[in-house]
């Protein structure tokens, strides 16, 4: 036991003695999270206003009625907001001048200069932008209308919001039926990346890392070893464990990071940590395969990295396969990745318990088995072949 123990905290300490390890496998992750789930992650549709031009009384009132309905708006200067439409930045630009402010405060009508971004989702925005400035139009006219009955503004403004608090104003609620947007429905910004993001690295990691077992066989490394009271079955419990250390170390950090970094929900975290076991244990077993079949070591890198990459899509890790037509989603199953994926979601999701997830989780350590076993056997018959 304390033989094997050693064996992996070995290969533990040359992983992370690899300073090229510190980047690929522990940073970038969190940086492709970060930028996957900025651009595309649930929230980033959110409807973004402009407004640019002196501070007044109608762009503060603008602002108020955007943000009061969900806009995101930014208060800039005119070039700023013109280079916020041209990049996607911005949905929808505001321009206001001095006249627009001196207009609204003299209650007279006022033209206000709106550009629309080319994006599809301005149109959405620009009718939130339409409804605000009716609003505030409204508004000022009732004001207005007051005033010309001889209230002045400041017991008028109070009258309104009085009146306006008493009425029930009828409101809509839109629920989206789809059954694709019901799937997605509840999670965070990162939440959906940062799990095919931990999966895809976590097994690309474990691929690529078959290579330092290959070049211990080659440097005569697991020689020397076996030339101590160390039997073969103890190098290869070894070598298993510490492919499982290093995939597990960079799994639960990608865990962790995104949780605190990026406020990732993973759900119950005991039932997200045994599915990461799992799938880490899976993806040890398919390393020890790489490193045991395959010579060369720059050729098991290729190898690792081209099926790790495969593998990883085809397993729902860059396009959910929830988008897959029916045959891929099928053929998707022969991937640990898509039963990981299966079990994060319904964690994430829906809540889901032990019981819900127990045929994902049955699938992953039938797989880990299976590919542990012929992983070991085929180490062995390697070992056996390099003595």
């Amino acid at each position: 036991m304390s033989a094997m123990l050693a064996i992996a905290t070995v290969e533990l300490r040359r992983f992370l003695r690899d300073k090229s390890n510190i980047f690929f496998v522990f940073i970038f992750p969190l940086l492709l999270i970060l930028l996957l789930g900025s651009q595309f992650g649930a929230g980033s549709g959110q409807a973004r206003v402009a407004i640019a031009g002196p501070g007044s009384a109608l762009a503060q009132a603008l602002t108020a009625k955007l943000q009061s309905a969900g806009v995101a708006v930014t208060a800039s200067g005119e070039n700023a907001a013109r280079a916020d439409l041209s990049r996607g930045r911005t949905d929808v630009g505001l321009f206001l001048d001095d006249a627009d402010g001196a207009a609204f405060d003299a209650g007279r009508p006022a033209e206000l200069d709106v550009v629309m971004a080319s994006q599809s989702s301005a149109q959405a925005v620009l009718q939130q932008v339409r409804t605000a400035v009716q609003a505030v139009g409204l508004e000022r006219s009732q004001l207005a209308a007051l005033a010309g009955a001889g209230i002045p503004e400041y017991r008028a403004r109070p009258a309104l919001d009085q009146a306006a608090a008493q009425v029930a104003v009828p409101t809509v609620e839109i629920v989206d039926t789809n059954d694709m947007a019901q799937e997605f429905r509840g999670l965070g910004k990162f939440d959906l990346g940062a799990a095919q993001q931990l999966l895809l690295f976590v097994f690309l990691s474990s691929l690529t890392g078959a290579a330092t077992l290959i070049q211990a066989r080659r440097f005569g490394v697991v020689g020397r070893v076996m030339s101590a009271p160390v039997s073969s079955g103890q190098v290869v419990a070894g070598q298993a464990l510490g492919r499982f250390a290093i995939a597990f170390l960079q799994g639960g950090f990608i865990m962790a990071g995104t949780a605190l970094l990026f406020g990732v929900d993973w759900g119950n975290l005991w039932l997200s940590a045994l599915v990461l076991v799992l799938f880490c244990a899976v993806a040890a077993a398919a390393a020890m395969m790489v490193g045991s079949v395959i010579d060369n070591d720059t050729a098991a890198a290729g190898v690792g990295v081209g099926g790790g990459l495969v593998l990883g899509g085809l397993g729902g890790c860059m396009v959910p396969p929830e988008f897959f037509p029916e045959a891929l989603a099928t053929i998707s199953y022969v991937t640990p990745h898509r039963w990981a994926y299966d079990a994060f979601a319904a964690i994430q999701r829906r809540d889901g318990t032990l019981g819900d997830i127990l045929p994902q989780l049955g699938v992953l350590a039938g797989m880990a088995t299976a590919l542990l076993l012929l992983g070991a056997w085929l180490l062995r018959r390697s070992l056996s072949r390099a003595l």
